[in-house]
């Protein structure tokens, strides 16, 4: 007797899963800040209403992972400088995948 094997589902990325960087790749991913297309920091700040210093870890580790790049634009002095978010290739795969185990897990609600 031949036994099926059973349906492999999405497993959830534990880079994405801390609701922050949930946050964060769901605010990139809706925006459109995906294949090279960029958000400002400050925006992104401002749509997740994260505090500066937490968005700028949970960054970092997003970037460590390869799940987002940022790109500074240097202006006349630190304070006039603009950052630049972009969710990779491999950061949108990852967060798409997230969300379609997030559904498998909920029944698709």
């Amino acid at each position: 007797m031949s036994r099926e094997a059973p349906n492999q589902s999405p497993e959830l990325d534990p880079v994405i899963h801390p609701i922050n960087r949930l946050r964060i790749c769901a605010t990139l991913y809706s925006a459109g800040a995906t294949d090279g297309r960029q958000m400002k920091y400050s925006t992104l700040a401002e749509l997740t209403e994260l505090p500066a210093d937490t968005l700028s870890k949970q960054l970092k580790h997003l970037e460590d992972r390869g799940y987002i790049i940022r790109a500074r634009e240097y202006g006349s002095t630190r304070a006039k400088d603009t950052v630049w978010v972009t969710l990779t290739e491999a950061g949108t795969q990852a967060y798409v995948q997230h969300v379609e185990a997030l559904k498998a897990m909920t029944g698709g609600l």
